[in-house]
């Protein structure tokens, strides 16, 4: 039975405490939650995981095989600094993996000297219908010279504290959100980016709320494109405020042989229950010779659907995870991988910002700089 740690139990926490539970050679152990509510609504999820008051003293339980971390985002790296002084087990963290630039030399240090393998959390890699894209896409496409990944979905949830409502503790929309499309799209072409456009910014939501007497900041929509240094062009499309839309993501890649699109639908629980049942993931091939789309439905367990809302991907990942946990496995998403996420998000949050495009550098140890 492997241990979990887990270092934070509130939205997304308490998805991963649900898929760990359908694990049958895992369990939660340890949670350190400081807010009692999600606290508590944790504990009624694991109800025999041991409750600690701070990460030191859950780092103290020996009996621990591997930790979590899936607190606020500007608390990833901190949290990390942690475990790196106290333990050296396998570590999941969830995404983004740091939120500014001067983050990066602090990730470094921790690359060079963690001593346990480290996977960074991009759920939308594992889900079914993107999955079935991944293997597919080369044979479809010939290649990919065109990727775009569009998410039209429901604005920004209420977070613990309203943490996720100021780009100061997200990183900006384009790296809180979409740091996991920017993954996909080094994931799909294996390639690096070399240039980055946006234009992005807040138009409808969150407008008329205040915290302390300030507005949110958080942007609700853009468009990002991306020169891939072998070619290839991708471009992300974002909305937060089309949560009527069919499916939530689409994915497209084209190439010289035809071309092969991915549609996620959002979480089954926003689904109106007037209009039956939620859709169901699809994927299309449509190749240029002989023409004819073909497409296939990519069911998921309704098990899996209720206990998350990333189309199953949680419980994938950690199946993979496990497999790294015991040593039957190397992490599928590296620090490389989550530190790079994060700076093409940091690139196009600059952008928008400055209307100006900007060049990447991905040199070993150096963060994204124009």
């Amino acid at each position: 039975m492997v241990n979990y740690g887990l270092i934070g139990c509130g939205m997304m926490g308490q998805e991963h405490l649900r898929n760990i539970a359908l694990l049958p050679d895992a369990r939660v152990a340890a949670i350190f939650e400081p807010n009692q509510i999600m606290a508590d609504r944790a504990k009624s999820i694991a109800p025999n995981a041991r409750m600690y008051g701070s990460v030191q003293d859950l780092l103290g339980d020996d009996s621990l095989d591997c930790l979590l971390i899936v607190s606020p985002n500007h608390m990833h790296v901190g949290q990390f600094e942690d475990i790196a002084r106290a333990r050296h087990l396998p570590l999941m963290i969830e995404k983004p993996l740091f939120t500014q630039n001067k983050d990066a030399a602090r990730l470094e240090v921790l690359e060079a000297s963690y001593t346990a393998p480290v996977w960074v959390a991009m759920e939308y890699r594992y889900m079914p219908p993107v999955q079935t894209l991944i293997e597919q896409v080369q044979a479809a496409t010939g290649g990919v010279k065109m990727l775009t990944i569009r998410e039209h979905r429901f604005p920004f949830l209420e977070k613990v504290g309203d943490w996720n409502r100021f780009n100061r503790n997200t990183g900006g929309t384009l790296v809180e959100k979409c740091c996991h499309f920017f993954d996909l799209m080094r994931h799909i072409l294996q390639d690096e980016p070399v240039r980055v456009m946006a234009s992005a910014g807040q138009d409808v939501n969150h407008l008329d709320e205040a915290y302390d007497g300030e507005v949110p900041d958080i942007w609700d929509g853009g468009f990002v494109i991306i020169d891939f240094a072998g070619g290839a062009r991708a471009m992300l499309e974002l909305c937060m405020y089309a949560e009527g839309s069919t499916f939530q993501e689409e994915i497209t890649a084209v190439g010289p042989t035809g071309k092969i699109e991915a549609k996620v639908p959002g979480p089954g629980r926003f689904w109106p229950t007037h209009l039956g049942e939620p859709p169901v993931a699809q994927v299309i091939v449509s190749p240029r010779q002989p023409k004819g789309p073909q497409m296939v439905e990519i069911p998921v367990d309704p098990t899996l659907m209720e206990a998350g809302d990333h189309n199953g991907s949680t419980f994938y990942q950690h199946v993979k995870f496990l497999d790294v946990v015991t040593g039957r496995g190397v992490p599928e998403v590296t620090l490389r991988d989550g530190r790079l996420a994060v700076e093409m998000g940091l690139a196009a949050q600059q952008s928008a910002l400055t209307g100006k495009a900007v060049a990447l550098r991905f040199d070993p140890g150096l963060a994204a700089s124009a």
